[in-house]
């Protein structure tokens, strides 16, 4: 009895395979409404930011979907002549994490980075939104900013727009990006290269 079954299983052909990458539709189309701008950059401008003196007023704000690969966006944000701001959405197997990668001027890491955020639910397919992971909360505190522990960004990508939003109580801040008009492409973000 036991013979035939062994024989069976010996001669079955194994398959090797890598752990498979997983996601949902919403996250799907999200990513791949943002990627199919890579390689383009557009000009956006403030629409909303409730705080007083900002750092971004009366500048040129350029984001450039620079790289992607099927698990990873990377988007430098420039603000007038700091290109030290790149925003990484990463696809994780459990959502999409957002990071912000800050650079100094001579490419080595900010004090303040990879901060950001990972979604909790399925969003939609033009909007997810990013609240503050526990990385995130424990270097604002660190740093004196203990009230960033609130923080949620959200990115919207529409046909025609595409949005970088920041809330938390009593303070919100948002970019528009007019995806209807690309413009030249910036030099690579601080410790980043074209090479």
């Amino acid at each position: 009895m036991g013979g035939k079954a062994d024989v069976n299983v010996t001669e079955r052909k194994s398959v090797i395979l890598p752990a498979p990458e997983v996601s949902i539709s919403t996250q799907d189309a999200y990513f791949e409404h943002i990627k199919k701008h890579c390689g383009k950059a557009y000009q956006g401008k403030v629409t909303v930011d409730n705080a007083n003196g900002s750092s971004f007023s009366n500048k040129k704000l350029v984001m450039h979907v620079r790289k992607c690969t099927d698990r990873q966006l990377q988007i430098p944000f420039h603000v007038g002549n700091d290109a030290s701001r790149t925003w990484i959405l990463t696809k994780t197997g459990s959502g999409i994490s957002l990071k912000h990668d800050h650079r100094q001027a001579d490419g080595t890491y900010d004090k303040s980075t990879m901060y950001g955020g990972h979604t909790l639910d399925a969003g939609w397919e033009r909007v997810q939104s990013f609240p503050a992971d526990q990385y995130s909360k424990e270097m604002f505190v660190k740093h004196g900013i203990p009230q960033s522990n609130g923080n949620t960004w959200q990115m919207f990508i529409y046909p025609e727009k595409f949005t970088y939003r920041m809330i938390r109580e009593g303070r919100e801040f948002r970019v528009d990006f007019d995806l209807t008009k690309p413009i030249t492409p910036p030099d690579a973000p601080w410790g980043y290269s074209d090479k």
